[in-house]
């Protein structure tokens, strides 16, 4: 079951979107297992939820991502569920 969550987008495969352009104003992610790559707004960064996101990437993961973009290694739902709730304040 698909569904929209407003100010994300997804791509529809991490092979298929790398070096994709991002709009101005986002970034891309990439999320979970099967890296799939998130568009997210720039401004989610201020967020305190998604900053303590982050710190807990740092924390397990530090700065080095194979992708050359930021992964984030939760799960897809996880992730689905912060910018859902990040995307309605």
């Amino acid at each position: 079951m698909a569904f929209r969550i407003p100010g994300i987008r997804r791509a529809t495969s991490f092979s298929a979107s790398k070096g994709t352009n991002v709009p101005k104003g986002y970034l891309a992610v990439y999320v979970g297992d099967k890296m799939k790559r998130f568009v997210i707004p720039i401004s989610y960064l201020s967020q305190p939820s998604f900053q303590e996101l982050l710190c807990q990437v740092e924390e397990e993961f530090g700065y080095d991502h194979p992708t050359g973009g930021l992964t984030i290694p939760c799960s897809e739902d996880e992730f689905q569920n912060l910018t859902s709730e990040l995307s309605g304040q």
